[in-house]
């Protein structure tokens, strides 16, 4: 039983149940008991007979009629109730698989900032960063009063109705512990990681580089910055957990400083090799490019640590990652700004030493279920790593595209990446295509 009527804000006289027999998915059905509905709570463990009922679909849901309580015994009460973790995407996609089903939507707010006083009585919107879906709250139930919030987790019961020949899914409460504000800070980063080149066609050597778009006027003079990143495949030194996080040095990570130069809000700018070529040896100069930072990281050892290297970021299937930190002192409780991550091969994590994360579109300081602490990468629910380009030495360009609401400080769509294979001849505009670049919204 996953269905509560305390709270007056579900489908009257269903309850919901689920189970999760089948191919280990959860999978619900609404029963029309009448108000008997009203006399059952989630954890209860039911036998029902549905002999003689019929299924149909009333107002958009499916349900089965004509059920009488006394075709239902009672086994069990305070049952474990399955939760699903999903975001909108997913409920988009197959909406039947999630009709009638609890599910935990996190990080998700709606599209302005609330203001005080504002509560979530009727209808309205929420995006959780992989799109949207509507929440319903009947005005007359207690749970109408509670406070609209930036950001937060919905748990609650997905349930459809029907909109010409479609099936749209709607998200309702049972409760007000279904609500949970989500406290940590996500504040907004001075600059985003919008793309980067780690495997050219050819050597690797100096020809490594790495985009990133401003989210704010920034002259490095005054605010200084630094880009790290990090090589952890089987040759590099020291082995093991990195025990100084992104400040291990060695041959597991590398930094820049970026002290120089001037950016302004929405642009993008270019830290990497000193070749400046888009596609490795022979291939266009891309020195027009707002190059913060070129520097030959073959020849001379990063600023502060990291030794040189013709190898920034692994090719081997290994991980590797990127972040950028504001301030040049870095150290093993540095928190970026913003960080990507490919792949999850290698030592990265163990006894709470690892590399640091931000808090971002797929990452998160504080566990947003369970509100522990989880700061690394690879710890708790930060496994998410995006995937090495096949074939390999083609030079594919890996571009990062989402969005990111400067008014809502938040992610309001996930950043995906996009992997064309450039050539020899490739332009800059390649690289800086808005169409699949991340785009600042306010």
């Amino acid at each position: 039983m996953i269905s509560d009527h305390q709270a007056d804000n579900l489908p009257k006289d269903l309850l919901i149940v689920q189970d999760k027999r089948r191919l280990n998915f959860s999978r619900g059905i609404a029963i029309n008991i009448g108000s008997d509905a009203k006399s059952y709570v989630p954890g209860d463990s039911l036998i029902i007979d549905i002999e003689g009922s019929t299924l149909d679909r009333v107002d958009g849901i499916l349900q089965i009629k004509n059920i009488t309580n006394n075709k239902i015994s009672k086994v069990a009460s305070d049952r474990p109730v399955a939760v699903t973790l999903t975001n909108t995407a997913r409920i988009a996609a197959n909406p039947d698989h999630f009709e009638s089903t609890l599910v935990a939507l996190v990080k998700a707010g709606v599209g302005y900032t609330p203001k005080e006083g504002q509560v979530i009585s009727g209808d309205f919107e929420i995006n959780d960063g992989f799109g949207t879906i509507n929440v319903q709250t009947d005005p007359n139930s207690p749970i109408a009063k509670l406070p609209q919030l930036r950001m937060a987790n919905y748990f609650g019961i997905i349930f459809i109705k029907k909109d010409g020949d479609k099936l749209v899914p709607y998200h309702r409460l049972r409760s007000s512990k279904d609500l949970i504000e989500l406290k940590s800070v996500y504040k907004t980063p001075k600059v985003i990681i919008t793309g980067w080149m780690n495997d050219p066609a050819g050597s690797d050597s100096n020809h490594e580089y790495m985009q990133f778009m401003a989210t704010e006027d920034i002259d490095f003079s005054k605010t200084p910055m630094s880009v790290v990143t990090n090589n952890n495949a089987t040759r590099a030194r020291p082995t093991g957990v990195p025990q100084k996080g992104w400040a291990t040095g060695g041959m597991r990570t590398y930094k820049f400083d970026l002290t120089k130069g001037k950016v302004q809000k929405g642009k993008l700018f270019y830290v990497g090799g000193s070749n400046k070529l888009i596609n490795g040896n022979g291939s266009t100069s891309i020195k027009e490019a707002n190059w913060i930072q070129s520097y030959d990281y073959s020849k001379n050892n990063g600023f502060d640590f990291g030794n040189r290297t013709s190898n920034l970021l692994a090719n081997s299937g290994f991980a590797y990652g990127i972040a950028i930190f504001e301030g040049t002192k870095i150290d093993d409780k540095s928190i970026p700004e913003d960080v990507v991550f490919v792949a999850t091969g290698g030592s990265l994590y163990a006894d709470n030493k690892g590399y640091r994360i931000a808090n971002t579109d797929v990452y998160d300081i504080i566990n947003p279920l369970t509100l522990e602490e989880q700061p690394f990468y690879r710890s708790g629910t930060n496994t998410n790593a995006h995937t090495y380009n096949t074939p390999a030495n083609l030079g594919h360009f890996n571009y990062m595209g989402g969005e990111y609401n400067l008014t809502l400080g938040r992610w309001t769509k996930v950043r995906v990446k996009h992997n064309p294979i450039l050539t020899k001849q490739s332009l800059l505009s390649e690289i800086e295509d808005p169409e699949f670049l991340t785009k600042l919204v306010e």
